[in-house]
């Protein structure tokens, strides 16, 4: 009897040390998601801060680089997310989203300088997706980033919810019960490879409303008609893949 009572202890030990490791990873695949989203969103926020010196047609060399977009991405990931201590593949994957935004800005540099042109379309979804594309060809055997949205709100294709996205922004996003904010992990089969997912809600702010708040079916600076959605609303989510 007491040697059964020595194996069920065991057992039980090596069950909780396993679970344990499984927390321990799961919680360093979110901070590894929310460190990709922040560098992503920092990014964003400066194409943002600097849509009416791209759309100025009066100026030609803007001296908005690649270089100067990554300074100030970082400033602003620095300000939100501290001092960052990064493992080899973290460090890998931070280095390709960096080179991705450099790349981008610098490939469109012609666009944003050409003078008597107004807007451009290079806004921040379209910045993103670009990223999202360079950092995947990087590196995409490892980790994948995508922005996406309900499937009525999506005004690009490449944009669309796979299976998995479109079931958590129904099931749960849009949710009323579903905390304001609140992430989504799951540990799930991605292609034949067991991957770590992670879709990250985003609501809609009010610069956003230029595009798409109201009325509701008017035709916005970039074409489509506006959504008519208000400060607040569910308006997409970054989904992260991380291949394991």
């Amino acid at each position: 009897m007491r040697r059964g009572l020595i194996f069920a202890v065991f057992f039980a030990w090596a069950a909780f040390c396993a679970l344990a490791g499984f927390v321990v990873a799961e919680e360093d695949d979110i901070t590894t998601g929310e460190r990709l989203a922040a560098l992503l969103r920092a990014g964003r926020t400066v194409i943002s801060s600097h849509q009416k010196l791209i759309n100025d047609e009066s100026l030609g060399n803007k001296d908005l680089t690649g270089q100067r977009v990554v300074n100030e991405a970082l400033q602003i990931f620095a300000q939100r997310k501290g001092d960052q201590n990064l493992s080899p593949l973290d460090r890998q994957l931070f280095d390709a989203q960096v080179a991705a935004i450099k790349e981008v800005v610098d490939e469109h540099q012609g666009m944003i300088d050409m003078k008597g042109v107004g807007f451009k379309g290079f806004i921040p979804a379209t910045f993103a997706r670009l990223v999202n594309e360079r950092f995947e060809e990087k590196v995409g055997d490892k980790a994948k980033i995508k922005v996406t949205a309900p499937e009525d709100l999506i005004r690009n294709r490449k944009a669309r919810p796979d299976e998995w996205e479109q079931h958590v922004i129904e099931r749960n996003f849009l949710s009323p019960d579903w905390p304001k904010g609140k992430s989504f992990t799951e540990e799930v089969e991605v292609n034949g490879r067991q991957s770590f997912r992670m879709l990250i809600p985003e609501y809609y702010s009010a610069s956003c409303l230029t595009c798409h708040g109201g009325p509701k079916g008017e035709v916005d600076v970039t074409g489509y008609p506006k959504e008519g959605k208000a400060e607040g609303d569910l308006g997409g989510a970054i989904s992260i893949t991380l291949f394991k």
